[in-house]
């Protein structure tokens, strides 16, 4: 009886241990003093890029708007995964419903780290587990340019998702599995420039990642296969290869890729269509020069077979 009541105190007290670790290493993680002297004054031209390379507008602005109205991110958009219904929220400049509050620190620590002004865990449904690639002056100037967009009154229906994915304190646990600044492809000494910026765009800002990239079964991306294609989060259809593996694009050029980016066409006069549809539409406003670094990048992205189910057959 003795040394079961021993036995018992032991794992009462590992218990106890373990649940405090785990609290620990799941807290949330805002950026440091260092990191956050590096976000400067910001500019709302250079931060214009920054908002179409990231296609804000796809997740939040209004479904089914057109024209100006785009640029009222009122959010709203429903995004139905098997983990539950995420909806991307209200990021105008509206004090109240939206994030005209916020400081440049606050975005920064949202987009870098995952953590709200309140302290609190972001899903990865906003996919920071990308941004945390960008460079701080970069979200200083994102943050320039969303003060020019206007302010619409109207909060965003909260996620709907069952237990245990409800709890975002686990969502810490997650991020030390998943959240890295350190790029995915690593590219030897003397790669050409095109390639590395193309690099920062697609796996930074882009997010490509993030829909072009099977995930495993806590959500997270497997970097192993990446960009080699996905079922669509949403559980409908999938979302291409675009490596050059089997089953992806290794028969477009540079400038096959460039200009599909530009006007929605493939080589084989197709057009762009679904969830792709919104972003080429931001990939046009960006640059020449980035949709070229873009094609390069793609081209020198180690090359992967589909990574849907069934290896090259749509998913149900």
């Amino acid at each position: 009886m003795a040394l079961l009541k021993k036995l018992i105190g032991a794992a009462l007290v590992l218990g106890v241990a373990g649940a405090g670790a785990g609290w620990l290493l799941s807290a949330p993680v805002k950026l440091d003093t260092d990191t956050l002297a590096q976000l400067g004054p910001g500019d709302a031209a250079r931060g214009k890029r920054i908002f179409n390379a990231g296609g804000c507008t796809s997740c939040h602005a209004k479904p089914g708007s057109k024209g100006d109205a785009h640029l009222q991110l009122v959010g709203g958009l429903e995004l139905k995964t098997p983990f539950g219904t995420f909806v991307p929220p209200n990021i105008s400049q509206d004090p109240k419903d939206g994030i005209g509050a916020w400081t440049v620190a606050d975005l920064a620590n949202a987009m870098l780290k995952g953590v709200s002004p309140s302290g609190e865990h972001f899903y990865p449904a906003f996919p920071y587990a990308s941004y945390a690639r960008m460079k701080p002056a970069d979200i200083a100037d994102l943050y320039a340019f969303l003060k020019t967009l206007p302010a619409v009154a109207g909060k965003a229906p909260d996620n709907s998702l069952s237990f245990p994915f409800n709890i975002r304190r686990g969502l810490g646990l997650w991020k030390r599995l998943y959240l890295s600044k350190e790029p995915v492809i690593a590219f030897a000494d003397g790669t050409p420039d095109p390639v590395l910026a193309g690099r920062y765009l697609v796996e930074g800002p882009g997010h490509c990642g993030e829909c072009h990239t099977p995930r495993d079964f806590t959500g997270g991306t497997r970097k192993g296969e990446w960009l080699a294609g996905a079922a669509a989060a949403e559980g409908r259809g999938i979302v291409p290869n675009i490596t050059s593996g089997e089953g992806g694009i290794g028969d477009w050029s540079e400038a096959d890729i460039a200009n599909y980016l530009e006007t929605g066409f493939t080589p084989d006069f197709d057009s762009v269509g679904g969830a792709m549809v919104d972003v080429q539409r931001n990939m046009a406003e960006l640059p020449p020069e980035d949709r070229a670094a873009i094609a390069a990048y793609l081209k020198a992205v180690p090359p992967h077979p589909n990574g849907y189910p069934a290896r090259g057959k749509p998913a149900k």
